[in-house]
């Protein structure tokens, strides 16, 4: 049976995964729809996700760790937001 990764390295996982996935870093992603057709605002999403990841990787360089209620949470929002951006049609479902 594999073992299961420590909490430092789920959280790293998922930021690798988040990066891959998700136009993270695209600036076409960081712009407002054209006449408010948004549905959320992806502009405001991506920065929101940028801020997280951007924190959590400088905890991870500090040496702290993640408790299992921050890898949820953050997972959890991962996943809202890439849902948002399904829904904006910036990425594909």
């Amino acid at each position: 049976m594999p073992r299961k990764p420590d909490r430092r390295t789920a959280m790293k996982l998922i930021i690798e995964q988040v990066k891959q996935e998700l136009p993270l870093y695209d600036p076409d992603t960081f712009v407002c729809g054209p006449d408010n057709s948004c549905i959320g605002c992806p502009k405001k999403l991506m920065e929101l996700l940028e801020s997280e990841v951007s924190y959590w990787e400088c905890v991870l360089e500090r040496g702290d760790s993640p408790d299992f209620d921050d890898i949820s949470r953050f997972g959890k929002m991962c996943r809202n937001i890439r849902r948002g951006l399904v829904r904006n049609n910036i990425v594909a479902a």
